[in-house]
């Protein structure tokens, strides 16, 4: 049995522009004892569903703001929380944390709600995660919603942004959260910027944004590289569905240059949005992309 803690549901309470009912898996196949989060809005019967799937050091709150347009378009919108982040149950062991063990608990938690018609949402680890997804499961995934992230397939050389941003993270095993997301994005209101520290209490609760940086594949043998590598040239040949791509335009680590080299091995991927004003957490300036978004994925 994994050591976990869970976030007293109290410091959930009442946070602002997150009207959304808790929804939870306590069976994942292969997880057993871990409680996932997840938020699900919108029609059931909806004939697509979004599969929201947030980065580091975010959770589900981080769509509050993309879920309100799906939901008005008729869709279903599902947000989980991975494991060591919202709501979701946080293991105590940062040994825990492996690229295959967040994989794996997002293809249980997509065969657990039997999600069909998927268009993939993701962003930062949503896309790290999220873009190996249909290697397994690819007649479930029809659409995709790309955004500020990259394929960690460990056959180039890291940015400088990011290999700072694991060695500022090695030093401050207390990630700054609230401060993090305030710097980025600096029209947050206070209380906004509290919701992003809700899930964690204190450093014992971290463990998995402290360890998020350090599973990013940084050579061709590291964990997740390989798949990464397969799931390139999946998206690349393979792939058959819409695609609609969004770029925060003043994110220093996962801006235009990745994005483009990203959008160059995604199959028929359209010119993207380009947001002037948004960075790395581009979801929080949905109202400037949303609607063209949804136009473009039809």
């Amino acid at each position: 049995m994994i050591e976990a803690l869970r976030t007293p549901d109290e410091r959930f309470a009442g946070l602002p522009g997150f009207p959304f009912a808790p929804h939870y898996c306590a069976d994942l196949e292969g997880y057993a004892g871990l409680r996932l989060h997840y938020l699900d809005e919108g029609p059931r019967d909806a004939g697509r569903t979004f599969l929201c799937l947030h980065g580091e050091p975010s959770w589900s709150y981080l769509y509050r703001k993309v879920i309100p347009f799906l939901a008005a378009a008729g869709h279903r919108a599902v947000a989980p929380d991975y494991f060591g982040f919202g709501r979701s149950d946080k293991p105590v062991e940062e040994a825990v944390y492996t690229f295959d063990f967040h994989r794996g608990a997002l293809l249980a938690f997509i065969e657990r709600l039997d999600l069909r018609d998927i268009t993939l949402v993701c962003q930062d680890w949503g896309g790290l995660l999220g873009l190996t997804l249909p290697l397994d499961m690819a007649e479930r995934f029809t659409g995709l919603l790309v955004m500020n992230t990259a394929l960690g397939t460990g056959d180039g050389p890291l940015s400088e942004g990011f290999v700072a941003w694991v060695a500022w993270v090695a030093a401050n095993p207390d990630i700054p959260v609230d401060r993090l997301m305030a710097r980025s994005c600096p029209m947050l209101r206070p209380e906004e910027v509290a919701a992003y520290i809700a899930p964690f209490p204190d450093q014992r609760y971290k463990a998995g944004p402290r360890r998020f940086p350090q599973l990013v594949p940084a050579r061709p043998d590291d964990g997740g590289a390989a798949l990464s590598r397969r799931a390139r040239d999946w998206w690349r040949h393979q792939w058959s569905g819409r695609s609609c791509m969004v770029i925060g335009m003043t994110d220093p680590v996962l801006g235009p240059p990745a994005m483009r080299a990203l959008a160059s091995v995604i199959r028929n991927c359209p010119p993207p949005i380009e947001v002037a004003e948004a960075g790395h957490f581009v979801q929080e300036w949905a109202p400037l992309f949303m609607p063209q978004a949804l136009a473009m994925l039809g």
